[in-house]
């Protein structure tokens, strides 16, 4: 079997109905993947984009994008897409970057953004998606950890980047601009450009992909994906969303962050399915499902963030009934989340888990429809041979024990996995350990063989003599009416070490007060074991986040150790426990 057949079949598995033997059908095809004999050489962008796609569905749909404020619209065809992406790499080779050059991309979410991205796996080239929020020194850092070749920027962010490039003292070999700006080159000068270019001789070992990560523990550290992680592993991405070739796929997700690789290009167009990008600045719900109701999506994935605003919207004047796929990826979904966004559309939300440095490796695919756990994150993908590891690096068999997550490598190594952080080789010897690859992350499984996930590892709270995980404790406070969002860490406390602290984001027509804080205690303590009740609970108007939607709890913690270290008094809307006699208890 050839690659391309490969594709073919996976298109042809997620055309099947969801039903049991679906699963039997994808093990059968991921056995075959694991153990097949791959080529040295694999260009996706020649090989499956071009003489797949645009070779037998050129002139479908590839890209349908829109301006939410603007409501203007732009498509292009597979061959029109591949035209696009080619012009773009003809101008950078013009500039001399040459295969293994590096392309940072700080742009915001425009159809520049998937021709650019084309053009680096076409050209052999190392892409950088740069988050558009990042200020001069983090670029700094960025740039001197990892010198670029090119950068391909909107105009709003050139004084930035020029500074950060002064700083670091780098030299690319062009830096195009979206729009105009002195000492730049205009992405106008591109469509000068021949739209035909020869695809790169690229072995699949070679690292075409280089992603920062989005640094909710420490600094950022630079995740390294092959000719063959990206393109090839996402196919155990794209069956776990079950898209289908004739489906309008949304992924709700900004350029700077690997999620958009995985689920605004390669999901999609792996498939040949339509990809949609939707512009916007400020983030409206009822805007953006005006949206999905104008485009015709058709398989729509989101982050817990958005899922949450969602079904807090009055979603009666929308009609989302084109939506047969919804998915979930980036924190577990509360149940609640899950039961009323399927009231509304009909549509269960399936979660799924993955990595950077990954793809999706546990989840829920399209045959689980109507046996999903609520809470569940599912199975894991065949791609991947999972295992909990205990704190011996044992395997676990006994349900219900918390482990470590990681993936087996004695066996075969998933081509979805990634070839390790780049120029970190200590780094890459802490998560790759003894035939394992630890992904940070703790779970559990059931009796049945359910997933579970528990915490990341360094967010688990540890208070006397337990761990606990955040999610357990987040998952309560959101049943709760008022309760838009929920995060809850560590803090600081001379006798238990950490005691739980909640972070609160109220629904409209909630305010703060002492007695919403009374009834937040004591829905807490009617719901979970005593010793995960929050201590302290504070009412806050926004919570920090990775541009993909994250919680970014490290910095919660650091803030809650600085006030410790400082004494700073209690703040304003902040209430503790042991303040309520009604309570019954100052402990």
């Amino acid at each position: 079997m050839n690659i391309k057949d490969l594709y073919k079949d996976v298109m042809a598995l997620n055309m099947m109905d969801d039903r049991d033997d679906k699963e039997s059908v994808a093990r059968a095809l991921f056995q075959n993947l694991n153990t097949m004999q791959l080529p040295e050489y694999f260009n996706w962008a020649g090989d499956i984009f071009d003489d797949l796609h645009v070779r037998e569905r050129g002139d479908k749909k590839a890209l349908l994008w829109l301006d939410i404020a603007s409501q203007r619209q732009k498509s292009y065809t597979y061959r029109e897409f591949a035209a696009n992406g080619n012009r773009c790499l003809n101008r950078l080779r013009k500039a001399g970057v040459r295969k293994g050059d590096s392309v940072y991309m700080m742009v915001p979410l425009v159809p520049e953004t998937w021709f650019g991205a084309y053009a680096c796996i076409k050209g052999g080239l190392v892409m950088v998606l740069t988050a558009t929020s990042l200020i001069m020194r983090e670029m700094q850092y960025r740039f001197q950890s990892y010198p670029p070749d090119v950068i391909l920027s909107d105009a709003a962010f050139t004084d930035m980047i020029d500074a950060a490039i002064a700083a670091s003292g780098v030299s690319p070999k062009i830096k195009l601009v979206l729009g105009h700006k002195e000492g730049w080159t205009s992405y106008e000068d591109v469509d000068r450009e021949a739209s035909a270019a020869q695809p790169a001789r690229t072995r699949l070992s070679d690292v075409l992909f280089c992603f920062f990560t989005s640094g909710t523990t420490g600094l950022p550290k630079k995740v390294g994906h092959s000719a063959a992680s990206y393109p090839i592993g996402h196919l155990s991405t794209d069956v776990m969303v079950g898209i289908r070739p004739d489906d309008v796929h949304h992924n709700l997700s900004a350029p700077g962050w690997a999620k958009w690789a995985w689920s605004s290009f390669f999901v999609p167009l792996n498939m040949g399915a339509t990809a949609t990008g939707f512009l916007f600045k400020v983030f409206d719900g009822h805007s953006y499902l005006d949206a999905l109701e104008t485009c015709g999506v058709t398989t729509f994935c989101a982050p817990p963030t958005a899922w949450r605003m969602f079904i807090n919207l009055d979603m009666t004047n929308h009609n989302l009934s084109s939506i047969r796929q919804s998915m979930s990826a980036g924190e577990p979904l509360n149940p609640e989340v899950i039961n009323r966004w399927k009231r509304h559309t009909g549509t269960e939300i399936r979660d799924y888990y993955g990595q950077t440095e990954s793809t999706a490796m546990i989840g829920n695919p399209p045959w689980m429809q109507g046996k999903m756990r609520i809470g569940s994150f599912g199975f894991p993908s065949f791609m991947y041979d999972m295992v909990l590891l205990d704190a011996k690096a044992r395997p676990i068999t006994t349900p219900g024990e918390t482990g470590l997550i990681a993936v087996r490598l004695d066996r075969w190594r998933p081509l979805g996995l990634f070839t390790g952080y780049i120029d970190d080789p200590e780094k890459t010897g802490e998560v790759f350990v003894n035939d394992y690859y630890y992904t940070g992350d703790r779970a559990t499984f059931d009796a049945d063989g359910y997933w579970w996930f528990v915490s990341r590892s360094d967010d688990v709270i540890r208070s006397s003599d337990y761990r606990i995980g955040p999610f357990d404790v987040e998952n309560v406070l959101i049943e709760h009416p008022a309760v838009g969002e929920a995060a809850v860490v560590g803090a600081p406390d001379p006798k238990r070490f950490h005691i739980v602290k909640a972070y609160i984001i109220l629904n409209e027509s909630y305010e703060p007060s002492r007695e919403l804080a009374l009834a937040l205690f004591r829905h807490t303590t009617e719901n979970l074991a005593r010793f995960k009740i929050p201590r302290i609970i504070e009412f806050v108007s926004e919570l920090p986040k990775t541009i993909s939607g994250k919680i970014r709890r490290f910095d919660l913690k650091e803030s809650e150790e600085s006030r410790r270290r400082t004494d700073e008094g209690p703040r304003n809307n902040e209430f503790f426990y042991w303040d309520f006699p009604e309570l019954g208890s100052r402990q």
